[in-house]
């Protein structure tokens, strides 16, 4: 992972600040800037954006602004890695890409290829050669490394592998196709034999272009038919055999095609043909005018010449292929025949009155020459269809269709002559196609044994009339083709959606992709979707739906059948439910006759075809099925003898799949699969229907690819001219609701990236869909293994494991082997996931463990080479050794061959021996040549015998594979045989019920009419009785009434009915008036909801795709930082290795200090030792100086006698020999001072190294401290931001307690005010009631006397249910208060939690507070060691300074003593020469010599440390500058996080006052609530005294009720006694009486109010007892007042008891 830069880092924040987003419009997306929404009062799905090109300010949709990647995201090789992965940023990289000239790109596991308008210079064999054997996470986005990656998946799972090429027509599949096989060709190269190479693939190409290429609107060498090529590897991976099926050939092009397009290349090929010897024989020297096939040769001359260049071409490539010059010559015959074919032409059938001939018979007669048979027999062929019996077998009725039958008795449809010519001619080019085919494959065949394939599927892309501005409708053949595409797609949706959700179900892994849309295969089923009764052939139309193939075969079978008729079923299966609406079908009417649009590629690509015609193509056109004959039974031999010899081999392919001839093992396998397509259930039945073979043929494709590995490319078309995605019929589909924005998209790009179309490319990305696949690519896991296969391919990278269980251990549990592998291998735990059998990895994971693997692999064998090298050069030292002591034994026996050669009796050993063994050696030789003949004849025996058996053996297993195909063959038909007849079983079974069911029901018919024919016979004799009187006038009557009464029952039950018939319709009319208006509104709802559900729906998809984007996001971010921790945590490893390393070194320095010591006493000892020897030297000298002069003294006396010379020379001796003496002390002095000296530069060398190493841990700690200190400024940073957000939170939290104590206190205030109006009400309520018993005694001591009314019972009942519920209302309010008592209790509950969670916040900030103050301390503590650590290094730098000095003094005394030296070297010189003259030894004064130039020597190490010593003094000067700077600068540091630490404390001792303030108030709101509690409890109990009361006074009113209620009964019978003087009271009464009912009838309506509000202030039990004010004046009159106060005292309480029992209760 490459580390980003701090500028790119940088610019990355700015950019992602400044919320850049894409725009997108009608002509593509621009970027723009997203204002903020805060300030802005938009409505609600709006947003405000700033476009960056012209500044211009938009309010546009939600929808239409898609969020924009980072600058450095424009040019990623895949697109999977893009941050926010969307459509405008994928078209923007691709946009950029392509501006630079970088074609390909990945999408996730597949790939993307732009056309290119050029043949780029990216194919080259040197760019080839870059891709070989590397993985893809090393190859740039490229075709060839598609072709890699199969290769290499193929080597190592050793599994069939298969390219697939998607797209539309002419974005370069073809061309992709070619790159990769000569990729492959070239790279895995061939074995032995050259069965396939570059050449022959280019050779295979060039024939494949000539005979199935032509050019389009769309494409100017435009593919026609449908191609797998397959390559076959052996072990070593080379190319061991090959092969290629082609299928859906468009072979009706060869006489019919749409208008301005051409027929196939090679007809423009042959007819610009150079040779002349060839023209002739073609009879080309000739062309026609005109012919109905269109095939008219080129008119340019430059044309011309490119055609005959590409004719040679073509004839240089069919011999490289290996067809010989007469096939050759055979495929021209044919070619030439079907030219003249057209230039004959054929005549219209009403000029010759259904006789059906050539209109031109000399070019009949031409194209019959070549094809080697008679006019007669060719226009037999063509135009006159006599059927043979044994050609068509008919087994069953229903396997033989109307038009087989037709073909057969002549009674159905006729074709026209051109018709048949034109089926001639396509039937020949088809036969012709194959055995090319046929060809190619017998040329790329080999018996090699192969192991694995790699199947190359290139198909004709999407083809759309339109889309190359063409108003046509496209045809039958087009419709395959995209029925193709469709069908590729699916299985590319298959591949990548359902398969892999189905393995995270079964492997139980939790992922969600909501986000994803099911795929759709509505068009695909409206082509091939069959029924469950296709394998029964009836005219009967069913209801099921079926495709359009299904549906053209079933109309081809009904007589008289039109496309107006097909059409309409189609859209009754498939069509929109009303009219033209635009709907989720895959159908749309075309305003065209015989014309309808089919939606593509998910309704992304709507193509209108045109289906004129198409049911006349269906049918069996017998010219077409006798061209196989008719070139079997040619006269020309080089023709019969090729399809002679396919004659015997043609299987039910024919006509449908070519190529299936194969001579490998997997050539077969594949071709038995395909047969087995053909020949297996409904194929067996349909496989001659023409319009099933389409689908059998795709069909035929997908199983053969389906069971290999899968590798998709997808070519998209960067520009198209007149290129409409949307059908014209319907409203042209917008790709987003801004698109009226006419914004110029291009004003503000690069000149050189304006050559893609973006609403084309936007088309084929959505039609592809690549961005699920993506997604589904980001977020899954689209790598996993086994469990055993990762355990045994991953346990390399721990080897503990490995030794811990060895090397091939058995382990039981392998899900717990493999956690362990993953424990110790460190991965993230998003990156990896368990399943059930499976290990499951996030996208690139197992690429680097692959890599660690690779470089541990490498390790490994680094080391096993080294192991065997080792071994290696042993073993070869052990031969030398042998060698050694062979050649000494070898010398020797030369020795005593030099000894012995000279001998009698061996010279005569050695004459006679070679002549015995040339005796015996001519008879062995005789004898070897005799056993090699019979081993030579027995060898080739057993060769021809070997041969045989070969040959043999391949017939044997060609003959087997024949048998078991067929024995395969004859198997399906007959289960399909089986099933056919259970099929005709359960019918006929079907059709005898129905059978018995109409017979049951005519026998009843028959009874009813049986009874209705009596009636009407006795009716014609009773008419008939009446007209001849036979009848009695009685009987007559009788019967006449009976007939009249009965008409007359008739018409009326016949009016009844039809009145109540016009009643129901026009009932039924009114409803359904009424269904269709509530219809025509839910319909109306509906489409609103649909459209609010669709932009929901699209919005929510855009943001669980920003929030997966972002999810991705942050997992790399967590991967990355896991990876850092990693690289952290083996740093620190490495660094306290590193430590421990330093005090090792550190330790053995001091040690190497202490001997350095101690060598440098013994130097100044030995030192010492040397002076000494010094002055004995200088002694000896003057011995020596005294000795020579007495010696000239001596040679002066010549006179001298020969005694004293003896003396003299024998006192020379004893001289000469102390001078050895002392000479050899010298030696022994001169070695010891060489190892000092030697010691002292290792200890120097050594020192040199110490320094060395502490300046590397000096920098080391440098950098760690730098590290620490940027570390800890983060935290800081981190803690300042926490602190700030919880500070805000504390704040928040303050308020919100604010906020509930201002509740409290008001509800509190609510409350005690609400007691005391209730209280106060209460009261007020208990007079009212005492009045008001009071009156009711009065009322009662009345109706005593005065019989009362029952309204007024009625009333005064009303009354005390209007209290009832009064009471009622009351609880309920009580309830309330409570629940509000509750909500008080659970916001008091939030608080403390509240407080709870800011303690806890407290205490975690005062937690990080303490480490923060640790790490502090232990960075001071760092600090502080770097001190000591610097103060060392200066005190060493002091030290060091001062074995300078005394180093440079010990170099004064050296040059001192060097001074002295050659003082004494000139006298020891002077004593030399003296010496010599004197005839003395020479020994010495070499000696003297070399301790000259040692001398010498030692003077220049001298100098040399001199200067080394000043180099490192300027060093250490240097190093002491750096670590004061760092000194300082750690000081100012250190100062800045004191700062730092400080203003944290401060902001800790507010958060700890607030903390207490907080605690205060939460203290004072306990007190509150504590003192509410006490209030309410009293309250309760207030209440509940209340209700006690209000209970009693209703018990005593009902007893009241019940005695007013038996008084009435008791004197109803009572007559009234009016008495004068009781008139007075009677009307005193009364008037009580009116005003109780006024004070009623007042009080119905507040009661009433009260019960519908249900508030407090109107539920108290007595509120509603209004006071009746008494007149006291008529009391002091009323004489009933004195007997009714003390009963009505003695019944109920009085004031003073109530107000006392209040007064208690608020106490």
């Amino acid at each position: 992972m490459r580390a980003k830069t701090e500028e790119q880092i940088a610019a990355e924040e700015a950019w992602y600040e400044t919320e850049k987003v894409w725009l997108v419009h009608k002509d593509g997306f621009s970027l723009a800037s997203q204002l903020k929404s805060e300030e802005l009062s938009l409505p609600e799905g709006k947003v405000r954006v700033k476009l960056d090109h012209d500044g211009a300010i938009l309010d546009v949709d939600e929808d239409d602004v898609e969020k924009a990647n980072a600058p450095s995201c424009d040019r990623l090789e895949d697109l999977a890695s893009l941050v926010y992965l969307n459509e405008s940023s994928v078209l923007h990289t691709l946009r950029q890409r392509y501006g630079a000239s970088l074609l390909h790109t990945y999408a996730g596991p597949s790939l993307l290829v732009l056309s290119p308008r050029g043949a780029p210079a990216v194919y080259s064999e040197k760019v080839m050669h870059m891709f070989k054997g590397c993985r893809r996470e090393d190859m740039a986005p490229h075709i060839y490394a598609v072709a890699q990656n199969a290769y290499r998946a193929m080597l190592m799972s050793r599994q069939d592998q298969s390219i697939i090429l998607l797209g539309s027509s002419g974005s370069g599949k073809t061309t992709s196709c070619q790159h990769l096989v000569q990729y492959l060709a070239t790279i895995a190269g061939t074995s032995g034999n050259k069965v396939f190479s570059v050449e022959k693939w280019q050779a295979l190409y060039t024939l494949l272009e000539a005979f199935g290429n032509s050019p389009t609107i769309l494409n100017g060498n435009a593919t026609r038919f449908s191609q797998i090529l397959s390559l076959d590897f052996d072990q070593a991976g080379q190319v061991a055999s090959a092969s290629i099926q082609t299928m859906l050939l468009e072979k009706l092009r060869v006489a019919r095609r749409p208008a301005g397009e051409a027929t196939f290349n090679i007809f423009y090929y042959l007819l610009a043909c150079g040779d002349d010897t060839l023209r002739t024989e073609l009879h080309l020297n000739h062309l026609a005018e005109n012919s109905v096939f269109g095939i008219v040769p080129l008119a340019k001359p430059e044309e011309k010449q490119k055609a005959a260049q590409q004719f040679s071409k073509l004839q240089t490539a069919m011999k490289v292929l290996g067809i010989s010059p007469d096939e050759q010559k055979a495929c021209w015959f044919i070619l030439a025949a079907i030219y003249h074919l057209g230039a004959a032409g054929a005549t219209k059938e009403a000029a010759e009155a259904g006789h059906r001939q050539f209109a031109r018979h000399e070019w009949a007669q031409k194209a019959a020459y070549l094809l080697g048979c008679s006019l007669e027999e060719l226009s037999s062929a063509i135009f006159k269809h006599q059927h043979k019996g044994g050609t068509l077998q008919r087994s069953t009725s229903f396997r033989q269709g109307p038009e087989e039958s037709s073909l057969g008795d002549g009674t159905g449809p006729k074709l026209s002559a051109l018709e048949c010519l034109e089926g001639m001619a396509s039937g020949l080019y088809s036969e012709l196609f194959t055995l090319l085919i046929s060809l190619v494959n017998r040329a790329l065949k080999s018996s090699q044994h192969s192991l694995c394939s790699m199947m190359i599927v290139d198909t004709p892309g999407f083809q759309n009339p339109e889309q190359g501005g063409s108003a046509r409708g496209a045809s039958f053949e087009e419709l395959c083709h995209n029925y193709a595409q469709d069908r590729l797609q699916r299985l590319f949706h298959e591949r990548t959606f359902v398969q892999e959700l189905e393995r995270y179900k079964e492997e139980n892994v939790e992922l969600a992709f909501d986000d994803l849309d099911p795929a759709t295969d509505d068009s695909v089923a409206a082509v091939d979707q069959a029924s469950h009764q296709s394998l029964v052939r009836s005219l009967a139309r069913t209801d099921e739906a079926r495709g359009l193939l299904w549906l053209l075969e079933e109309e081809a079978l009904v007589p008289g059948a039109t496309e107006d008729a097909l059409l309409e079923r189609l859209f009754s299966y498939y069509g929109p439910q009303e009219g033209d609406k635009k709907g989720p079908s895959p159908l749309l009417r075309s305003s065209k006759p015989h014309h309808f649009l089919l939606g593509h590629s998910h309704g992304t690509n709507w193509v209108e075809y045109n289906v004129a015609g198409w049911l006349s193509y269906t049918k069996q056109n017998p010219a077409t099925q006798n061209a196989p004959r008719l070139l079997q039974d040619s006269q020309k031999k080089i023709i019969s003898n090729l399809f002679l010899g396919r004659a015997g081999s043609t299987t039910v392919l024919s006509g449908s799949i070519a190529g299936l001839e194969g001579g490998s093992q997997l050539a077969l396998r594949r071709a038995t699969s395909m047969r087995k397509t053909f020949t297996t259930g409904m194929a067996a039945v349909k496989k001659k229907s023409l319009c099933i073979q389409v689908k059998l043929q795709v069909d035929a494709l997908i199983d053969t690819i389906k069971k290999s590995k899968l590798h998709f490319v997808h070519c998209f078309l960067p520009v198209a001219e007149g290129w409409a995605g949307e059908p014209r019929s319907a409203s042209s589909r917008r790709v987003s609701s801004s698109s009226e924005l006419d914004l110029p998209s291009g004003d503000h790009c690069e000149a050189g990236l304006l050559q893609l179309d973006l609403p084309l490319l936007r088309a084929q990305l959505r039609g592809s869909r690549l961005l699920d696949a993506m997604r589904m690519y980001r977020q899954g896991y689209p790598d996993h293994m086994v469990f055993s296969e990762f355990r045994r391919r991953f346990d390399v990278l721990a080897p503990h494991l490995t030794k811990k269980h060895g090397r091939n251990y058995i382990v039981v549990d392998e899900r717990r082997a493999v956690e362990e592998l993953l424990e110790s291998l460190d991965l993230e735990k998003s990156s990896c996931c368990m399943g059930l059998s499976r290990v499951f990895f996030r996208a690139g994971t197992l690429a680097r463990l692959e890599e660690q693997r690779d470089e541990q692999t490498s390790r490994n064998l680094t080391l096993f080479q080294a192991a065997c090298r080792g071994y290696l050069s042993r073993q070869h030292f052990k031969k030398r050794k042998i060698q050694d002591l062979a050649i000494r034994c070898v010398q020797k026996n030369i020795k005593k061959n030099k000894g012995v050669k000279d001998w009698p009796w061996w010279k005569l050993f050695t004459t006679v021996r070679p002549l015995i063994e040339v005796q015996l050696s001519e008879e062995q030789i005789r004898n070897k040549d005799e056993e090699i003949q019979q081993l030579r004849s027995k060898l080739e025996k057993v060769e021809k015998e070997r041969n045989e058996l070969r040959l043999n053996s391949d017939r044997l297993e060609t003959r087997i594979s024949e048998l078991t195909s067929e024995l395969t063959d004859e198997r399906n038909t007959g289960e399909s045989a089986s099933q056919l007849l259970d099929a005709e079983t359960a019918e006929r079974l079907r059709a005898e019920k129905e059978m018995k069911e109409l017979q049951t029901q005519y026998d009843a018919l028959k009874k009813q009419m049986e009874v209705m024919e009596m009636e009407v016979i006795e009716a014609r004799l009773i008419r008939a009785a009446e007209i001849n009187g036979e009848v009695d006038d009685d009987a007559g009557g009788e019967w006449r009434l009976k007939y009249e009464r009965a008409m007359r029952e008739v018409d009326f039950t016949k009016k009844r009915l039809q009145q109540e018939f016009e009643d129901k319709l026009e009932v039924e009319q009114q409803n359904k008036r009424q269904l269709e208006r509530r219809l025509g509104d839910l319909q109306a709802d509906s489409d609103e909801s649909q459209r609010a559900l669709q932009q929901l729906k699209k919005k929510c998809q855009r943001l669980t795709a920003e929030l997966q984007d972002t999810k991705l996001h942050l997992e790399g971010q967590q991967v990355r930082n896991h990876e850092l921790e990693k690289k952290q945590r083996r740093f620190d490893s490495e660094l306290s290795q590193a430590h421990d390393e330093a005090q090792r070194e550190k330790l053995q320095r001091e040690k190497l200090q202490r001997e350095k010591d101690m060598l440098l006493a013994e130097a100044f000892s030995l030192k010492q030792q040397m002076e000494e020897k010094d002055m004995d030297i200088a002694g000896f000298t003057q011995k020596v100086v005294s000795l020579e002069a007495e010696l000239q003294d001596i040679s002066s006396q010549e006179s001298k006698d020969e005694a004293s010379l003896a003396k003299v020379k024998k006192q020379l001796r004893d001289l000469e020999a102390k001078v050895k003496d002392q000479e050899e002390e010298l030696d022994e002095q001169a070695g010891t001072i060489q190892m000092l000296e030697q010691a002292k530069l290792r200890l120097e060398m050594e020192m040199e190294r110490m320094r060395q190493t502490h300046s590397k841990e000096m920098e080391s700690r440098d950098e760690e401290v730098e590290e620490a200190r940027q570390s800890c400024q983060k935290k800081l940073k981190q803690m300042e931001v926490q602190l700030e957000e919880e500070y805000e939170d504390k704040q928040k939290v303050l308020r919100d307690k604010r906020e509930l104590e201002s509740k409290l206190t008001a509800l509190s205030d609510q409350v005690n005010q609400r007691d005391f109006e209730s209280e106060k009400r209460l009261r007020k309520d208990l007079k009212r009631t005492k009045a008001l018993l009071a009156d009711a005694q009065i009322m009662l001591d009345h109706l005593k006397n005065n019989a009362p009314s029952k309204r007024e019972i009625a009333q005064l009942k009303n009354q005390l249910e209007e209290s009832e519920f009064t009471c009622a209302a009351a609880v309920k309010a009580r309830k309330a208060m409570e629940v509000e008592i509750e909500d008080l209790h659970l916001q008091i509950g939030d608080i403390t939690k509240a407080k709870t969670a800011l303690e806890e916040q407290l205490s975690r900030l005062q937690r990080e507070k303490n480490e923060i103050q640790n790490r502090l301390e232990e960075d001071q503590e760092d600090m502080n060691e770097l001190m000591k650590k610097h103060k060392a290094a200066v005190a060493q730098a002091s030290r060091d300074l001062a074995q300078m000095n005394d180093l440079q003094a010990q170099l004064e005394e050296a040059n001192k003593e060097k001074q002295e030296l050659q003082e004494k070297l000139q006298a020891l010189q002077s004593q030399v020469e003296f010496l010599e003259q004197s005839m003395v030894d020479k020994s010495l004064v070499s000696r003297q010599e070399a301790k000259i130039r040692e001398l010498e020597t030692r003077l220049e190490f001298e100098r040399t440390q001199v200067k080394r010593l000043e180099s490192l003094a300027s060093r250490l000067k240097e190093n002491m500058e750096k670590l004061t700077e760092e000194r300082d600068q750690r000081i100012a540091a250190e100062n800045r996080e004191k700062e730092q630490n400080k203003r944290l404390q401060r902001q800790l001792r507010d958060t700890k006052e607030e903390m207490g303030e907080l605690a205060r108030k939460e203290a004072e709101a306990s007190r509150k609530k504590h003192e509410l509690e006490m209030d309410l409890g009293s309250l309760e109990a207030a209440n509940q005294s209340l209700q006690a009361d209000l209970k009693l006074a209703f018990k005593r009113i009902g007893d009241l009720q019940a005695a007013i209620e038996d008084e009435m009964e008791s004197d109803e019978n009572e007559d009234l006694i009016n008495s004068e003087g009781d008139s007075d009271v009677d009307s005193e009464l009364e008037d009580r009486v009116d005003g109780v009912k006024s004070w009623l009838s007042k009080n119905k309506g507040p009661s009433k109010a009260a019960s519908d509000d249900g508030s407090l202030k109107s539920s108290s039990p007595t509120s509603y007892w209004k006071p009746l004010a008494p007149d006291r004046s008529d009391d002091e009159h009323d004489p009933l007042n004195s007997t009714s106060r003390p009963q009505y005292s003695h019944n109920y309480l009085s004031d003073s008891d109530t107000e006392a029992r209040l007064t208690e209760t608020n106490a």
